[in-house]
Parts: structure tokens; C-alpha cells; sequence
């Protein structure tokens, strides 16, 4: 008899744990500090990833007021991103994609410290993707959720040796979502094979990054051959119109697309645009004002001091800088690559 009662009690318990509901790993779920996700192993500002979790760099990245950037993936367990050619990559509810922005205490000498500024995530949820902002405390102990934005105020040794002080501004939660929308949607920009077809050293190995996510299945579909992918812009070794079209499609197209938020705009700067009118050669704004600085043109070929996109690149003005994020500081070198391929237009 008590080996029966036992037995139920064992029967009993089993079935309570069979319908008892069991957290879903799989389902990304925002926290209130970015050391609870376990993205990071040690002290966190290290930025050391997890098991799971591999960093990834861009072709040519978003310029963001000259902040360096660590990016990371991390996929749910047994899951694999989608290959395009065109396209972001598809990916599975449960991604993060974690980006880190930092400025080294002198650009000269790394080793010398840096300060991290900012931690951005965006997650597919259940209800598609969301973005969330962290802010790193002034300890670099952890970083908080904080939707609202913040302005800082950064200070840093630059390349050239000059010690610049500038206010930083962390976007809040829909200046984030501004520049992700693509027909209505929210999507990463990043994710795409134009942007990742480049070799990254994992651990002193140098890997072609989609190679190597197709190698520890996280990538399904990636062709053998004729992968596409975009120009370092700083590459000299490159042609002008590769190096602008990519720097043109990372920190313009994504707005300035069909099915972007500045598709009213008329002017394409995405890589795969091919008509020059749409492309902003000869091309009139479609609201004439303070943006046009009193130009005709987006682009005139051979001036770029006569063209439009040349005028809101080198503006800090809120209401005139294009990009509109990020922009703190002109990107003096990004400008020349622009300025040189509108120059060499005939």
C-alpha cells in the first residue's frame, strides 16, 4: 500500500511538471540592465562575449559622431539566419543583435582605455522587432534601459592627436526605430550580405564572417560564389564610385530607399539604385528651403561645392545635417569621398 501511495505521488508529480509552463529561451525579453542578458563573461566592460554570442564588424560601418563600435549576434540555440542577396538576412524570433559604442581615451593607442557610451539592442520579439537603449554608467560597471535618451558629453585624444570635447547624443527609443523602418517595418540594417562578406579575425584566425556563421549553423542558403559585397570606404586601393556608393547605401539608403522613410524624398542612395536621376545626379529637391542651401542640385557632376547632399554632409545644423542622427561632428573623411567621386563625374 505505501509503495502504491508513492507510486502516485511520483505519477502526480510528474504530470504537475508536464503541464507546469517552463520559460522559453527562445523568446527575447527585455531586461533592466544589460549584465542580466549574460551577453558578456567577466567584467562586463570588458566586452567579452559569451558562449553563443560572436562579434561581427561591417564593410563600411554607420558613422555615429566618430564613436567606435563593437557588435555582436547572438542567435537562439539550434536556430540559423536566412541568406539574400539583396535583402537583410532573415532571422529567428530570439535574436539579439548587440551594438556597443565607445571612444578610446586617445584613437593613437587603444591600450590606453576606452569609455563606453552607449549599448543599443535590437530583439525579435514575438511582435516583431524592438530596439532598446542602454546608457553605461560613468563607473562602466553596467549600462540601464533608458528609452528616454540622454546627451553626453565625450572627450577623447583623435588620430591626428588633437583632444576634442563634443556632446554625444544617445537616441531614445523611436529615434532608434526612425531609421530602421523598411515598408512599414521594423528591420536591422546591418544584417545583409553586402554589409558581412568581409574577413574578421576570430581569436588570431582570420574567417570570411559568412563562411564561417554557415560553418557553425547560423547561416542556411549561402551561395559558393558571387556573394556580394560592399567597399571599404577608407580602401584607397578601391575604385571612388565603390567606396562612395558604399558609404552613400550604410548611412544614406536605409532612409533613402523606395520602401524607407524617406522614400518621398525621391532621392535612392541604396547600392542597388541605378537610375542617376533617382540617384540625385541633376536631380531638384522636392521641397525647396533651408536644407538645399539655396542649391539647385542634389549632386552637380564635377562640383560638389554646387550640390545639395555635399551641403547637408558638411552641416551640423539639426535642420539641415543629413544624416540626421549621429551627427554631432562632420565626418571630415567621409566627405572627401564623396566630395572626390562627385568631383571625378563628367
Amino acid at each position: 500500500m505505501k509503495q502504491l501511495s508513492t507510486l502516485l505521488l511520483l505519477c502526480a508529480l510528474w504530470l504537475l511538471a508536464s503541464f507546469t509552463p517552463r520559460p522559453n529561451n527562445s523568446v527575447a525579453v527585455r531586461k533592466e540592465k544589460l549584465s542580466e542578458y549574460g551577453f558578456f563573461v567577466g567584467n562586463i566592460n570588458e566586452l567579452q562575449p559569451a558562449q553563443g554570442v560572436l562579434p561581427y564588424d561591417l564593410n563600411t560601418p554607420l558613422f555615429s559622431n566618430y564613436a567606435e563600435k563593437l557588435r555582436f549576434i547572438k542567435l537562439p540555440e539550434g536556430a540559423a539566419a536566412v541568406y539574400s542577396d539583396t535583402a537583410e538576412f532573415e532571422l529567428p524570433v530570439g535574436t539579439y543583435l548587440i551594438k556597443n559604442f565607445y571612444y578610446p581615451t586617445d584613437f593613437r593607442d587603444e591600450t590606453k582605455g576606452r569609455r563606453i557610451i552607449e549599448t543599443r539592442i535590437m530583439a525579435n520579439t514575438e511582435n516583431g522587432w524592438q530596439s532598446w537603449p542602454y546608457i553605461w554608467n560613468d563607473a562602466q560597471t553596467d549600462a540601464v534601459y533608458d528609452p528616454a535618451g540622454e546627451t553626453k558629453t565625450v572627450t577623447y585624444i583623435n588620430a591626428s592627436g588633437k583632444s576634442v570635447t563634443t556632446p554625444y547624443l544617445v537616441p531614445n527609443k523611436n529615434q532608434c526605430k526612425g531609421c530602421h523602418i523598411k515598408s512599414g517595418n521594423m528591420l536591422p540594417i546591418g544584417i545583409a550580405a553586402r554589409h558581412l562578406n568581409k574577413d574578421y579575425n576570430y581569436n588570431g584566425t582570420n574567417l570570411n564572417q559568412l563562411q564561417h556563421w554557415a560553418a557553425l549553423g547560423m547561416l542556411q542558403g549561402l551561395p559558393a560564389h558571387n556573394v556580394p559585397a560592399n567597399a571599404d570606404y577608407a580602401n584607397q586601393s578601391q575604385s571612388i564610385e565603390q567606396r562612395a556608393r558604399a558609404y552613400l547605401d550604410i548611412n544614406c539608403g536605409h532612409c533613402h530607399r523606395a520602401t524607407g522613410p524617406a522614400s518621398t524624398s525621391g532621392l535612392f542612395l541604396d547600392i542597388q539604385e541605378a537610375n542617376t536621376t533617382r540617384l540625385g545626379i541633376y536631380k531638384t529637391p522636392v521641397a525647396a528651403g533651408r536644407g538645399s542651401g539655396n542649391l539647385k542640385y542634389d549632386i552637380v557632376p564635377g562640383k560638389p561645392d554646387e550640390s545639395i547632399l555635399v551641403y547637408r554632409m558638411h552641416a551640423t545644423d539639426p535642420g539641415i545635417a543629413m544624416p540626421e542622427l549621429g551627427r554631432e561632428q562632420i565626418h571630415k573623411e567621409g566627405i572627401a569621398v564623396i566630395k572626390e567621386w562627385i568631383r571625378q563625374m563628367k
